[in-house]
C-alpha cells in the first residue's frame, strides 16, 4: 500500500508513532528514575491543580482556577486518582507523553502533504517528511520536557494537528465541497483544545481565522456559511474561558490582569524596585531574546544561529516557488505571540548567555522547533530537486543530517537547556520541601494542617499527604469580596484553633500575616539557605486531642 495522507491506514505515519513510541516510553523512563519528572515548580502546580478537583476539602471544578488553562488538569485527572501516580507524577506526565508522539506523527504528515505535488507522495517529498519528524522527535529538550507534566508539548501536539489540518483543507479547497470540510472541522476542534491548553493557541486561532477570511474574500471559497461555522468554533474556547472568569471572579479577565497573572506579577517586581526585563516594552529585543531561547532549544552556542538562517531560507523558497503551501507559515506564530507577551504581557525570557544571566522561561523557545522542522526540510527539498549533479544532492543531505546530529549530541553533552533550567531553579525548592516534608509526615495522619500550598504543594505531594488534610487558599469561594462572609480559608485564619490542628507559616506568606502566633505553640522552625524560615506550630485544638 502507498502512503497516502488519505489513507485511514498509513504504513508510513504507523512506523514513525511506532519509533515515537519508542522515544518517549525510553526517555520518560530514564527521567522517572533518576527523579527528574518533579524538577519543574509548575509541575506540581499542574498536578495539583487536577488533583484538588477531587482531593480537597472543597472539592468541585472550581478548583481549576484562573491563569492556568483547564484542559491540561482536566486531562491528567484520570491518571491521578491513585496515590502513587500522583506521588510520582506519573499521572501528570502521561498526556504529554502522548502528545509528543502525535507531533512527531503531525509534523511528518504535515511536510510530506505539503511537498507532495499530486495525492501520493514522492520519494522526495517523504525523505524531507522523515527529515522534519527526526528534527522534532531527536530533539532532546522536547525529549526532557514530554517526561514532565508541563504543558508545551501537549499544546505543540494540538497545535501542530491544527495547522496540518488546515494546510490539508487549503490544498482541497478548490474539490468544490459545499458543506463543513472535514478537515476544517478537525482544524477547528484542535483550535479549541490549543485555545483551552496554552493562550498561544489563541493566537494560532486568529491567524487561523484571519487567514481563512482572507480566503473567502479572495473568492477562494464560495461557502461563507462554513467560515462563520468555524469561527465560532474557533472561537468557542476562548469565549468560553472567558465567561468562566466572568462568572466565577467577576471578571473577565482576571486570567490576564487578577493577582496571580503574569502582568500583575511583573507590576509588583517593578514595585519592589527590581529592574525591568529585557524586552519588556520593547519589541525588537522581545524578538531578540525568543528567538535566541529557540536557538539554544536545537543547539548549544552560536550554532543555532545556523539553524535560524536555515530555517528563514525555507521561508524564502516558500514565499518564492511554493506560495500554496502559505499556511505552513502560521508555524511561526509563536515569534510575534512572545514577542507581544514579553514586551506588554509582563512575560520575561532569562537567558543564560545574555544579562541577566539566568533561566527562566527558556523553555518557550521549543514553540519553534515545528517551524524549524518543516523549513529546514523545505530548503532542503528544494536544492537537491534544483541541482542536477548527484554528488552535490548527496551532499547536502549528509551536511543537513550531520548538523542535526552533531547539534543534539552537543546539546545532550552540555544538558538540555529545559532541564537545566528545571535544575537550576529546583535546587532551593527541593530543599526546603524536603525538610517540610519530613516535618510534615511526623504529624499525626488524622491531623488538619492550615497552609499556604502556593508556594510548596510539593512538600504534600511527595510524601504522599492528601490535600484534604489542609485548610488552604483555594478552600474559599473564587467570587467572594471582602464584605462576603468568609470562607473557610478566611475562617481558618482568623481562628485557626477552631479549624486546624496545625499551622504552617513561611515568613511572608497569607499564613504569617494573619495568624497570631502567641496563640499557638512553635514547634520548629525550618531554615534553609535561600528562602525564608518556615515554622510549623501546634494549634489548642491540637493539644486537646492528643
Amino acid at each position: 500500500m502507498k502512503p497516502s495522507s488519505d489513507n485511514r491506514w498509513d504504513p508510513e505515519i504507523f512506523l514513525v508513532v511506532q519509533i515515537a513510541i519508542c522515544i518517549s516510553v525510553l526517555s520518560f523512563l530514564y527521567y522517572l528514575k533518576q527523579g527528574d519528572v518533579l524538577l519543574y515548580g509548575d509541575v506540581f502546580g499542574h498536578i495539583n491543580i487536577a488533583r484538588r478537583v477531587f482531593d480537597s476539602r472543597t472539592p468541585g471544578l472550581l478548583q481549576l482556577g484562573t491563569v492556568w488553562l483547564p484542559l491540561p488538569h482536566l486531562l491528567m485527572i484520570p491518571f491521578l486518582l491513585g496515590n502513587w501516580m500522583w506521588q510520582t507524577g506519573i499521572g501528570g506526565s502521561i498526556p504529554s507523553l502522548l502528545a509528543y508522539i502525535f507531533a512527531v506523527a503531525g509534523v511528518f504528515r504535515l511536510t510530506r502533504g505539503a511537498l507532495s505535488v499530486g495525492p501520493i507522495p514522492d520519494v522526495g517529498a517523504r525523505r524531507c517528511g522523515w527529515l522534519a519528524a527526526l528534527i522534532v522527535a531527536a530533539n532532546p529538550n522536547l525529549i526532557y520536557m514530554q517526561a514532565t507534566a508541563m504543558t508545551e508539548a501537549l499544546y505543540l501536539g494540538f497545535a501542530i494537528w491544527a495547522v496540518v489540518y488546515f494546510a490539508e483543507y487549503v490544498r482541497q479547497s478548490n474539490a468544490g465541497d459545499g458543506g463543513f470540510s472535514r478537515s476544517l472541522l478537525k482544524c477547528g476542534l484542535c483550535l479549541a483544545a490549543a485555545c483551552l491548553t496554552r493562550y498561544d493557541g489563541w493566537f494560532l486561532a486568529a491567524a487561523v481565522s484571519v487567514g481563512l477570511i482572507a480566503m473567502q474574500i479572495s473568492g477562494r471559497r464560495k461557502s461563507a456559511a462554513m467560515t462563520a461555522k468555524f469561527l465560532l468554533l474557533a472561537a468557542a474556547a476562548p469565549f468560553l474561558w472567558i465567561s468562566y472568569n466572568a462568572a466565577v471572579y467577576r471578571d473577565p479577565l482576571e486570567f490576564a490582569t487578577g493577582p496571580y497573572s503574569a502582568k500583575a506579577l511583573a507590576q509588583k517586581d517593578a514595585a519592589a524596585g527590581t529592574a525591568a526585563y529585557p524586552g519588556a516594552g520593547n519589541m525588537p529585543v522581545a524578538a531578540i531574546f525568543f528567538l535566541k531561547s529557540a536557538q539554544l532549544n536545537v543547539a548549544e552556542g552560536n550554532w543555532g544561529r545556523f539553524w535560524l538562517g536555515v530555517a528563514l531560507m525555507g521561508v524564502g523558497i516558500l514565499l518564492l516557488w511554493h506560495r500554496r503551501l502559505w499556511p505552513l507559515l502560521l508555524l511561526w506564530t509563536p515569534l510575534p505571540f512572545y514577542m507581544l507577551s514579553m514586551a506588554y504581557g509582563g512575560v520575561p525570557i532569562y537567558l543564560p548567555v545574555w544579562w541577566p544571566h539566568g533561566y527562566y522561561n527558556v523553555r518557550y523557545g521549543i514553540e519553534l522547533l515545528p517551524a524549524f522542522a518543516v523549513f529546514v526540510a523545505i530548503a532542503v527539498f528544494e536544492i537537491v530537486r534544483r541541482v542536477a549533479i548527484p554528488q552535490i544532492r548527496l551532499a547536502v543531505v549528509v551536511m543537513t543530517l550531520a548538523l542535526v546530529t552533531g547539534c543534539y549530541t552537543e546539546v545532550w553533552r552540555a544538558q538540555p537547556i529545559c532541564f537545566r533550567e528545571a535544575l537550576v531553579n529546583s535546587r532551593v525548592r527541593n530543599s526546603v520541601e524536603g525538610a517540610l516534608g519530613e516535618n510534615l509526615k511526623m504529624l499525626p495522619p488524622n491531623s488538619t494542617i492550615l497552609m499556604y500550598i502556593g508556594n510548596h504543594v510539593g512538600a504534600l505531594e511527595r510524601e504522599g499527604i492528601p490535600l484534604r488534610r489542609t485548610i488552604n487558599e483555594n478552600n474559599t469561594w473564587p467570587w467572594r469580596k471582602a464584605t462576603d462572609p468568609p470562607g473557610l480559608w478566611e475562617a481558618a485564619l482568623a481562628k485557626p484553633a477552631l479549624f486546624a490542628d496545625y499551622v504552617v507559616a513561611e515568613e511572608g506568606d497569607a499564613v504569617a500575616q494573619y495568624v497570631n502566633p502567641k496563640e499557638l505553640t512553635s514547634l520548629v522552625v525550618i531554615h534553609t539557605s535561600g528562602a525564608p524560615p518556615i515554622t510549623i506550630y501546634a494549634t489548642p485544638r491540637a493539644h486537646l486531642s492528643q
